[in-house]
């Protein structure tokens, strides 16, 4: 009888103990390990020795703490923004700029939006390739009599996974503004050596970057965040969805201000783990360079690897009537023993 992998009673880590049995765990989106990360741990608990567990009040209130300004001045630092903006989650990061943003301009929503990023709950889901959609896109907005247009995108789909460029926005005609929007969640922290998508996006006049995250993937941190223009982020503060809202833990803050060094070190560990595992297998699955994500091609590999007493991610997608997708994630919280099972298991 299979185990019961529903009610997980412990921490997510590099194995599980269920029924009395030790799982391998090579899933989930923890890519920096820092759930687990002892370093980080201290950082939030003296955080929350400093500031206490949470903070119900809002962010326009007469009275506030200053962890939440200084986290937004080392985030857009780190980041390479000019300005940033956290809030309590990535979803609500998300609807508070699509919201506001939306109606600066047409929106046009890429292949496999997230649903965090949707205006209505039940948006038509664009179906097309995104090489597809870029060029569709750039043929309606350079035909169009219509001046500002709002782009909205994932970084990349990280279950394929697939990264996306946006160099083809610099084809549309210079006298459109341009608004792109563009969910990062699984990239910062990871992707372009830890700086994520922003570093990659257009830089031309008539673009406005902007990138939403959530911050509870690579960064560990349950908060969002959204990176861009001084402009945006005073535009985005004022609007009644960031002041009616509750901020994020400050103790969750203390630790990401202070733990720079505890990112790079994991980073350098996720990069050594992937080196060690792709150059062992001689990889043909799909997979992204930089990324740690691996989409297998077997059908039932998540059963063969069960067998071994290792779990990976398998779902159907993006049909819950669907084949399951089974991929292999890689995290800093894996040894160099938890990798060696892993390629001992699939090459069984």
């Amino acid at each position: 009888m299979k185990p019961n992998f529903k009610s997980i009673d412990q921490p997510f880590s590099n194995k599980i103990n269920i029924e009395g049995n030790t799982y391998l765990y090579f899933g989930g989106t923890a890519y920096l390990g820092i759930p687990k990360n002892q370093d980080f741990i201290n950082l939030y608990v003296e955080g929350i020795k400093k500031f206490g567990l949470n903070n119900g009040t809002s962010r326009t209130n007469n009275i506030q703490l200053g962890v939440y300004d200084e986290a937004e001045k080392v985030a857009a630092v780190r980041y390479g923004a000019e300005a940033a903006l956290i809030t309590s989650s990535g979803y609500l990061a998300a609807q508070l700029t699509v919201k506001a943003l939306s109606k600066l301009g047409r929106v046009i929503y890429a292949p496999a939006t997230h649903p965090s990023l949707w205006l209505v709950e039940n948006q038509a889901r664009n179906l097309m390739s995104f090489k597809a959609w870029e060029l569709e896109t750039i043929e309606m907005i350079n035909s169009s009599e219509e001046k500002t247009w709002v782009l909205i995108s994932n970084s990349m789909n990280n279950l394929l996974p697939e990264i996306y460029e946006f160099d083809f926005v610099k084809e549309i005609r210079k006298d459109k503004n341009i608004i792109l929007i563009v969910d990062d969640s699984h990239g910062i922290g990871v992707n372009n050596n830890g700086m994520g998508a922003i570093v990659n996006l257009p830089k031309q006049e008539n673009i406005e970057n902007v990138v939403v995250a959530s911050m509870a993937k690579a960064l560990g941190v349950d908060a969002g965040i959204v990176l861009a223009s001084n402009k945006i982020i005073n535009t985005l503060k004022n609007t009644n969805t960031f002041i009616g809202a509750s901020p994020s833990s400050p103790a969750g803050l203390y630790a990401f201000i202070h733990a720079e060094e505890i990112y790079c070190k994991a980073f350098k560990k996720l990069k050594n783990n992937m080196l060690m595992f792709e150059k062992a297998l001689n990889l043909t699955w799909k997979h992204e360079y930089g990324f740690p994500v691996y989409l297998l091609g077997d059908v039932n590999f998540s059963e063969r690897l069960l067998q071994r007493q290792i779990l990976i991610s398998s779902f159907p997608y993006p049909n819950p009537t669907d084949e399951p997708l089974d991929r292999i994630v890689l995290s800093s919280w894996h040894n160099k023993e938890d990798i060696e099972k892993l390629i001992t298991s699939i090459n069984f």
